[in-house]
């Protein structure tokens, strides 16, 4: 096999030339996610501990002292991580974004770990819109994005009002075919 080294060029790019992710223009989830994320997350604990507690107050068996114990800390630790729970969804789900341009999609995420996931329209396979009964009663939807040769989503926007929801589906379906000429 003849190769011509002139055909194969790597030109270094200065640092310099590239656009930082966190100069995007982030655009916030729906203000009815936050709430409803962390109303969710209330009550998950609270159907959680209430369940703990009617095995403790049961009178239909007599429970032994030690497992009284048990089940006195396992609602005690359960409560405590409950709590730690709705306030990290607190102060994260505010820091939640989203930013689409011409060639890409990002999202961004996270209190004490951030992290900014960017996918490129050419590679999305395909994408969804989830809706679960409480993001329907809000109008919300959640957006998935599936990348080229993965089975699982590359990442999802929840929280996003049902009709952007739906103009970015089909925003991203419409212009993932067009590439570079687009």
């Amino acid at each position: 096999m003849d190769s011509d080294s002139s055909d194969f060029e790597n030109r270094q790019i200065d640092h310099n030339q590239f656009t930082s992710l966190q100069q995007l223009d982030f655009q916030p989830l729906s203000e009815k996610y936050p709430p409803a994320h962390r109303m969710v997350s209330l009550a998950s604990t609270l159907v959680i501990l209430l369940l703990l507690v009617f095995i403790l107050f049961q009178p239909f068996v007599e429970l032994p002292d030690k497992l009284l114990t048990f089940f006195s800390i396992v609602c005690f630790v359960w409560s405590f991580i409950g709590l730690i729970i709705f306030a990290y969804r607190y102060f994260a789900d505010p820091k939640k974004a989203f930013a689409i341009r011409q060639q890409d999609i990002s999202y961004k995420s996270g209190l004490i770990f951030r992290s900014i996931i960017t996918q490129p329209i050419l590679r999305i396979q395909h994408v969804e819109l989830k809706r679960g009964p409480i993001d329907r009663k809000l109008g919300l939807a959640c957006l998935q994005v599936f990348s080229a040769g993965g089975s699982m989503h590359t990442f999802e926007i929840p929280g996003l009002e049902l009709a952007d929801a739906e103009n970015m589906r089909q925003y991203i379906l419409s212009h993932k075919d067009l590439g570079l000429h687009g």
